[in-house]
């Protein structure tokens, strides 16, 4: 049994915890194994190798051996002990709950690759891996040319599969966050393991088009360099997405942290590189510049634009995460989180809210 913080009462409520983790005989072998491609990737993997077999024998075989080498990597951390049982290691008895606990109360500052479980290091390795492959697929499928809706597809796999990355950093970011209910830590914490273990997570397969469709909506704004609002801007993103990210827009604009961090994103420079681009303008009189203009007037190179590869879309966004927790560390104003961080954790919000609704109907 395991208490959970009652926080209209401050007394702990038992919950038992079995009832959601650690139930091994229910999870059977082809559960508790990375899979190299899931029955979707598959479909597609064999369409773009028929095409490759038939037009570049040479890629044809280029593709086969990375495919095996995905397979051969995923069978390695199989071999690794499930997150999701029982085991008696060296160190003494892991259970999943012991390592929820351990992930909600050890958050320690500075990288955190060696607090963490074998298998969730060697299963980020095999889906950078992944990310790759499917990336090479989609150009090899573009330069053929292939149907749009074929290439299309692989794009939009090879951004899932980075948003699976990029979730895990959300997780244990959103994990460190003093603010964030018990509760809502345990359902972070389970999630983790989840995507450890298989190197799936269908939550952020269904963010994942929001994401992307984010991403090639900010790369067609000009934000106006000179009120540096971005009001305009933000409202033709938002009119370009789903219900998801508009409603997400209405409910938390208004806070000041998330207004700061979508600042950040759709400008592509930091909060306190904003603050002082604002007063260069002011003090020079200046209404408006241009994006190319923006590193001359800071004095440094800014990489404020960026196309629509997977690795720009995820090396920005780390630019943001490691500002975010420098503010966070050093209690500097500022956001303290990314807009994804934002994002991703108002949409648990608002899946947890309807699971109680749900509940509460039966």
């Amino acid at each position: 049994m395991e208490g959970i913080k009652n926080t209209s009462t401050e007394e702990f409520v038992s919950v038992d915890l079995n009832d959601f983790f650690d139930k091994p005989e229910e999870i059977n072998d082809q559960d508790a194994e990375i899979e190299a491609l899931s029955p979707h990737q598959k479909e597609m993997y064999d369409h773009i190798i028929s095409v490759a077999k038939t037009v570049d024998p040479v890629k044809y075989e280029v593709f086969e051996e990375r495919m095996r080498d995905l397979q051969k990597l995923a069978e390695s951390i199989a071999n690794f002990p499930s997150l999701l049982e029982r085991h008696n290691l060296s160190g003494g008895e892991r259970t999943p709950q012991s390592l929820i606990d351990s992930l909600i109360k050890h958050q320690p500052e500075g990288d955190i690759t060696l607090q963490l479980p074998s298998k969730a290091t060697l299963g980020k390795g095999f889906l950078v891996a992944k990310i790759h492959t499917f990336s090479s697929l989609y150009k090899f499928a573009k330069s053929i040319k292939q149907p749009d809706a074929v290439w299309q597809e692989l794009q939009q796999e090879t951004i899932t599969l980075m948003c699976s990355l990029l979730a895990e950093d959300v997780y244990l970011n959103l994990l460190h966050d003093p603010a964030i209910p018990l509760e809502f830590k345990q359902e972070l914490a389970m999630r983790l393991l989840l995507l450890w273990e298989h190197r799936t997570d269908q939550n952020v397969s269904d963010i994942a088009p929001t994401l992307l469709k984010i991403w090639t909506a900010r790369r067609k704004l000009a934000p106006a360099f000179g009120t540096m609002m971005g009001t305009s801007e933000l409202l033709m993103l938002s009119m370009q997405l789903d219900d998801q990210w508009t409603t997400f827009m209405k409910a938390k604009l208004g806070d000041a942290g998330v207004s700061q961090a979508m600042e950040e994103f759709l400008f592509g420079i930091s909060h306190e590189q904003i603050l002082q681009l604002k007063e260069i303008l002011r003090t020079k009189g200046i209404p408006a510049i241009g994006r190319d203009e923006v590193s001359n007037f800071l004095g440094v190179h800014i990489k404020a634009d960026a196309g629509l590869d997977y690795r720009d879309f995820y090396s920005l966004y780390t630019v943001r995460r490691d500002n975010a927790r420098v503010r966070e560390r050093m209690h500097l104003p500022g956001p303290h989180k990314t807009i994804e961080d934002y994002f991703i954790q108002f949409v648990m919000e608002q899946e947890k809210e309807k699971q109680n609704n749900d509940s509460f109907a039966k």
